[in-house]
């Protein structure tokens, strides 16, 4: 495996941990962690995405992160009022 490989492995790990602590109901999809987790697993599986020049999953790992982002931001919001 390349070092690529290694990258979107990590990525999509953490994608898939994130949702399983979610359907186990470990975290909910509202917590900070597992929105970080998205954020964070959804950023390095876009990384390398963008390592293969590999658009549709730049796009999908890319909206990902941006949706999870806009999660936080909501969760913060929330949190100052």
């Amino acid at each position: 495996m390349t070092s690529t490989d290694w990258i979107g492995f990590l990525g999509v790990t953490i994608l898939l941990v994130a949702f399983f602590l979610n359907l186990t109901d470990k975290l909910k999809k509202d917590s900070l962690v597992y929105l970080f987790l998205n954020l964070i697993g959804a950023s390095i599986a876009c990384f390398a995405s963008v390592l293969l020049n590999y658009w549709p999953f730049i796009i999908l790992e890319g909206s990902w992160s941006m949706v999870s982002a806009f999660g936080i931001y909501k969760y913060f919001k929330k949190e100052s009022i």
